[in-house]
């Protein structure tokens, strides 16, 4: 299963950063590839996705998510993946974000795609557009807040 990972620093505030991501439903106008999100629930989404000219859908849970700090998901159906998105703050107006992506490559053409690291291409791409949003207009993004609840992270298999 291939493990993307990269980040991106941002001149905006940790708090209009994380606002702007957590707007899960506006995923479109930064990250190719995906077509629409859904939030159905404070911890559910639907995902419907174009890779290669292959539509798909999927429903993720994200699995935990602290205020100007973390987001993490994984699917529950469709599609393996799972993901998560770390915020740093750098100074007042700068801001680390850190992306990890796990996903199981479907068919051909998504594998040779996987093989020739052009996933990695793709969320660079897709996370220098997000700085480019996200630096627009700072502010604009702080006062349309995403959801700004709590997820904690379900202990796991050992009770840690």
């Amino acid at each position: 299963m291939p493990q993307l990972t990269d980040s991106v620093d941002v001149k905006a505030p940790i708090s209009a950063v994380y606002a702007l991501w957590t707007r899960f439903e506006d995923f479109p106008t930064f990250m190719s590839g995906v077509d629409s999100i859904t939030q159905t629930s404070d911890t559910e989404l639907h995902w419907e996705v174009s890779i290669a000219g292959v539509d798909r859908s999927f429903d993720a849970t994200i699995t935990e998510q602290h205020q100007d700090e973390r987001v993490a998901w994984a699917s529950t159906d469709g599609e393996t993946h799972a993901g998560v998105v770390t915020f740093h703050r750098l100074a007042d107006d700068e801001t680390r974000v850190s992306l990890q992506l796990d996903w199981s490559p479907q068919g051909i053409v998504e594998r040779i795609g996987a093989l020739l690291q052009i996933d990695d291409l793709q969320i660079a791409n897709d996370l220098k557009r997000f700085k480019e949003i996200a630096e627009q207009a700072p502010s604009s993004h702080a006062a349309q807040s995403g959801w700004e609840g709590d997820v904690e992270r379900p202990a796991d298999s050992t009770g840690h």
